[in-house]
């Protein structure tokens, strides 16, 4: 059985910068697993979704995502939204 190489991708967005999210890191293998290190170390909330991290493999560092994964990406904000406010309770 072929082991699969780990993937990682971050996302940011910044309103006064930019329009849509931006990939702010990504990497595989050992830089996947400092991405998500660090995301661990900051409290940043993880999802893992192969699908999604396939698309935004194809963007570069600072891209910003495409309109068709407006829909997507806003999920993942969600998420992240709803582990915060649950954090917080």
């Amino acid at each position: 059985m072929k082991k699969t190489r780990r993937e990682a991708i971050a996302l940011g967005y910044e309103e006064e910068k930019h329009s849509a999210p931006n990939v702010m890191a990504k990497g595989e293998g050992y830089v996947a697993d400092r991405i998500i290190s660090k995301a661990n170390d900051h409290n940043v909330p993880i999802q893992e979704d192969a699908s999604l991290v396939e698309l935004l493999s194809e963007l570069n560092i600072n891209e910003q995502i495409p309109e068709e994964l407006y829909h997507v990406v806003a999920e993942v904000f969600a998420f992240i939204y709803r582990t915060d406010q649950d954090a917080h309770k």
